[in-house]
């Protein structure tokens, strides 16, 4: 298994949407025609996107940065667009919750998993995410060589700050993201606790698939 330079995407977001019920396929619909294209244009690497088999209101998705000002400068040149105003409200409409997210970073020799080419023929499979938290400040160093061994991916948090605000992430966490091909790792890793453990199939545009 080949990964994304760790200096290409030295910072990786998890983003969790809650649905409106019955409206996460409008969103899909959208985001894939008009979102992915748009973000790249700013260096937001669109990581991947899909679906939660086990949740049909729960819409997963993954995007990577250099670092925080590169982070920074895309986040605004993307929400400052022209395109997000026109379709912020209809994107707003499929949503009760968008602030479920991770600020994380790929833990060395286990980043993103390397992505084919957009709408390649590359087959389709199930991926596990696992939320792993350990105590606020611990080493997380037992952890993630327990993840190392069988993940595709290993993410830790990042340190750092949000600088884009307009956008909230989940702080004061301390987590450990493993993802696996097929089941999520369901056995918790030394000295953490699963917070959530996902099976999500990746949405016809993925990158990550």
């Amino acid at each position: 298994m080949t990964h994304l330079s760790e200096r290409c995407c030295s910072i990786v977001e998890l983003r969790q949407y809650t649905m409106v019920p019955g409206r996460r396929d409008e969103l899909i619909e959208l985001f894939e025609r008009e979102f992915v294209d748009a973000q790249e244009a700013v260096g937001i690497h669109v990581i991947g996107t899909f679906i939660d088999l086990d949740d049909p209101d729960r819409f997963v998705w993954m995007r990577g940065f250099e670092d925080l000002d590169q982070r920074a400068q895309a986040l605004r040149g993307f929400y400052g667009s022209q395109l997000w105003a026109d379709l912020r409200d209809a994107t707003n409409a499929t949503l009760t919750d968008s602030d479920d997210v991770l600020l994380l970073q790929p833990v060395e020799g286990r980043g993103v998993p390397e992505t084919p080419p957009r709408h390649s023929s590359a087959a389709s499979r199930t991926f596990g995410v696992t939320v792993q938290a350990l105590e606020h400040g611990a080493d997380d160093t037992a952890a993630v060589a327990a993840a190392r061994a069988e993940a595709l991916s290993v993410l830790r948090t990042h340190p750092g700050p949000n600088d884009f605000t307009q956008l909230p992430i989940r702080e004061g966490e301390q987590v450990v993201v493993v993802l696996t091909d097929g089941e999520p790792a369901a056995e918790a890793l030394p000295d953490a606790t699963v917070l959530q453990a996902m099976r999500l199939s990746p949405t016809t545009s993925s990158a990550l698939r």
